[in-house]
């Protein structure tokens, strides 16, 4: 099963202290090690961003920052784990470190199933045998 985790946080919580970097690296490098990591990255804050949008039949883009941003995605991970449960292990060490080495820092870890084109084809399929049931 493939996971992504989005870490969620209020826009200007200033750079990560280096101790945090450090321990994120070694966690980083023992799920490469262990082949559950994907892929993983940082995210610009949204002064850097632009977001492009359709409302009402209209598509607008807008370059950030965004005033109404409570909260961003400054980083994510992807995982190939064995279970739901595994992702929530990974993500509640992952936030440890976080309590750890940045007293103060709030913010969350969103976990994401990844859905792929054999999810989708088993859902028709399911509508599909619903309908012709009832």
């Amino acid at each position: 099963m493939k996971f992504m985790m989005l870490v969620k946080h209020g826009e200007n919580q200033g750079p990560p202290p280096k101790e945090l970097m450090d321990a994120i690296a070694i966690l980083s490098e023992e799920a490469v090690r262990e082949g559950t990591m994907l892929g993983n990255g940082g995210l610009a804050s949204t002064t850097q961003s632009t977001r492009v949008r359709v409302s009402k039949g209209q598509l607008t883009v807008t370059d950030g920052p965004f005033t109404e941003a409570k909260e961003v995605i400054g980083g994510y991970a992807q995982f190939e784990l064995k279970s739901k449960e595994e992702a929530i292990k990974g993500a509640v060490r992952f936030m440890e470190l976080h309590k750890k080495h940045w007293p103060g820092w709030e913010g969350e870890t969103e976990i994401r199933q990844i859905l792929g084109p054999e999810d989708f084809a088993q859902s028709v399929k399911e509508r599909s045998e619903t309908r012709k049931a009832g």
